[in-house]
């Protein structure tokens, strides 16, 4: 999508109007991008097939979280798309934490287990740190163990985590430069913030990360050639924060009922910040569908750890 703005006068040209700044905007098509990868990831997968080496996922669901059940749904279709093996096994929300490890264990050891992932939130009794650190790191493809995590910071092979690996996936394919621009990291988290500051280092991109203790946001963000947000609050940020043309990645979704029905939004407000950017994905369809997608990467992946 293009967005154009010229300037001018009302009249024709005799009476200037104040100068008005047209931008162009591109959105970056996280569905199309998506699909284009899973297109190669089948390719691959059918290749791995044909020798004898098929990927085999291992999804580990505990309890009955209803946005676990969407995810796992949205993740099997995909994954017969491409024509990787899924195995769910869902474990009931009374698992002990020492129960939930001797299935890790169970599937770490297993030859035919090629990859391992275990749904997040897990039920407040299971310390989740203490679970996902039990992942054979050659099977951790969502790769939120702390060996996957030392890798990331050490710029080693590894499998790095699937949204933040995702994020450079997009701007790489929109050929978006990185090299040498300021990126701006709103949030910290461990799934998002910390590793796709970490990736844009390792693309030598000069980084800031914000959080909720940092003063004077709006001029941090303003100095922003490429804008990244995950930090969970709706519409937090509309173009009072936003430099022109500025590329802004938004990794937010917020769902909401508004008058019976359903509403999807980011971080980002859209409409307020769009036609002061150069790049910037939507919500939906931008950052959602490459998590996913790069599981399957990882998956694939797993061939060069045997």
């Amino acid at each position: 999508m293009d967005r154009t703005v010229a300037s001018g006068a009302a009249d024709g040209g005799s009476t200037p109007l104040r100068n008005v700044e047209v931008y162009m905007f591109k959105l970056i098509d996280g569905n199309s991008i998506s699909n284009d990868i899973l297109e190669e990831l089948k390719n691959k997968a059918s290749i791995l097939n044909v020798t004898g080496k098929n990927r085999v996922l291992v999804d580990i669901f505990v309890g009955d979280d209803e946005a676990s059940k969407v995810y796992i749904e949205n993740k099997k279709k995909k994954f017969n798309f491409v024509g990787l093996k899924f195995n769910q096994v869902n474990l009931p929300s009374n698992t002990t934490e020492e129960e939930l490890i001797k299935t890790i264990e169970k599937y770490n050891n297993d030859i035919d287990t090629n990859a391992i992932f275990v749904e997040l939130p897990l039920p407040k009794h299971i310390n989740e740190k203490n679970i996902i650190d039990r992942i054979d790191p050659c099977k951790d493809v969502d790769g939120f163990g702390i060996k996957c995590l030392g890798s990331l910071i050490q710029g080693a092979s590894s499998f790095f985590p699937c949204t933040a690996e995702g994020i450079i996936e997009l701007l790489k394919r929109s050929k978006i430069e990185i090299s040498g621009k300021h990126c701006v990291v709103i949030g910290r988290s461990n799934i998002v913030g910390k590793p796709v500051a970490i990736l844009m280092l390792n693309e030598n991109s000069t980084v800031t990360i914000c959080h909720s203790k940092t003063k004077d946001l709006k001029s941090i963000c303003k100095s922003a050639d490429i804008l990244i947000v995950a930090i969970g609050k709706p519409k937090l940020i509309d173009d009072s924060y936003i430099k022109e043309g500025a590329i802004v990645i938004d990794a937010g979704i917020h769902r909401s009922i508004v008058d019976g029905k359903k509403v999807i939004c980011g971080d980002v407000d859209f409409d307020k910040v769009a036609p002061h950017t150069s790049y910037i994905t939507p919500v939906p369809g931008g950052v959602g569908p490459m998590t996913v997608t790069m599981l399957i990467k990882h998956c694939i992946d797993t061939v060069n750890y045997e």
